[in-house]
């Protein structure tokens, strides 16, 4: 039985609560949070009597016997918290961003080193279904190479959204806007179709929130792969929160990702076109609903002693391409990519 505690007991610790909850050989022991109704809170949504509630992570991991920490606290104590759960010989399952700096990203990867223990990061897009019925097309090689791609991402994030966080909009606190919070899934699924980055460049824009957050809303940019090039690019400054769209141009055929539909037309005019049953529970389908999959799979990589599919080794390169955008729209130069983290 794996005996796990949550800190930070916002909005995305109940989708994790949630699938934590209805999974086998898992015991939710403890809830943390810097305020201690939202953990007596969620002790009598997802707990038992005998569920701790605790002010601080360090309380909570002095007082229980933990094998697993989830991190749903806001982005600039990821890293401090996870190194404080490293300590403590406990593995850690992190909401993104995994780091907001190159800096906090290798002592990270230091720490869980040299604790022997696993770092998982939850890009859950990785596990839709459109993404892997994606993954099984090519597996049949009927689409050739890819050659380009294109994503796009306009969703809607207004004054209140920042200002109620408390630490939202403040660049020390999240890191960055909306390639940091909404569109690094995105880019993650680019480099998980394309491979690794070679160079970028990058601009980005505060159109609605000028005065109102110290970050961009808008993000635009080009990437380079060995055999591909992409067009990338995400605002919050919609009306609303539209299915974000994907792109691929292969040698013999389009591939289209849009929400639960994919389209796939080839170069002699036939296609195929799937549409996935929007998954239940907690959730956002328009951002992917696969945090089910993702936590179990987390769960059984342990369990089998295997290399987790969001390890910090292989979200290392999404990290890092996310760090040179940054870094070639504050320049205003191309950046070459591959940089350590």
């Amino acid at each position: 039985m794996w005996k796990v505690g949550i800190v930070g007991c916002g909005n995305i610790a109940k989708v994790h609560a949630e699938v934590l909850k209805n999974m086998e050989n898992v015991n939710i022991q403890a809830f943390a949070d810097c305020n201690p109704d939202k953990a007596v809170s969620y002790k009598k949504m997802y707990g038992t009597e005998e569920t701790g509630c605790w002010s601080s992570l360090e309380e909570m991991l002095e007082n229980e016997k933990l094998d697993v920490v989830h991190i749903c606290t806001p982005h600039y104590l990821h890293v401090p918290m996870a190194l404080t759960v490293l300590e403590h010989g406990v593995h850690v399952f992190m909401e993104k961003p995994p780091a907001i700096s190159r800096e906090t990203f290798q002592k990270l990867q230091q720490a869980e080193k040299k604790a022997s223990k696993c770092v998982g990061i939850c890009f859950q897009n990785r596990y839709n279904e459109s993404v892997a019925q994606i993954f099984g097309e090519f597996k049949k090689e009927e689409l050739g190479k890819i050659i380009g791609a294109r994503a796009f991402l306009t969703w809607s994030r207004g004054e209140k959204y920042y200002k109620e966080s408390g630490w939202r909009g403040i660049k020390e606190k999240e890191g960055g806007g909306v390639l940091m919070n909404q569109a690094i899934h995105t880019l993650d699924l680019l480099v998980q179709f394309l491979g690794k980055p070679l160079a970028a460049e990058a601009n980005m824009k505060n159109h609605h929130l000028a005065g109102i957050i110290e970050e961009e809303d808008t993000m635009e940019a080009y990437i380079r792969f060995e055999n591909a090039s992409a067009c990338f690019y995400a605002t919050n400054a919609y009306v609303s929160d539209s299915p974000v769209l994907m792109e691929l141009e292969c040698e013999k055929a389009s591939v289209r990702m849009e929400e639960n539909q994919l389209w796939i037309r080839y170069k002699n005019g036939t296609g195929k076109t799937f549409s996935f049953a929007k998954a239940s529970g907690v959730g956002k389908s328009y951002w992917g609903n696969s945090h089910g999959r993702c936590i179990t799979d987390y769960y059984e990589s342990l369990y089998a002693g295997k290399e987790f599919r969001n390890s910090l080794e292989n979200v290392k390169d999404t990290f890092s391409l996310t760090m040179d955008l940054y870094e070639s729209a504050e320049t205003g130069k191309p950046v070459v990519c591959g940089k350590e983290v």
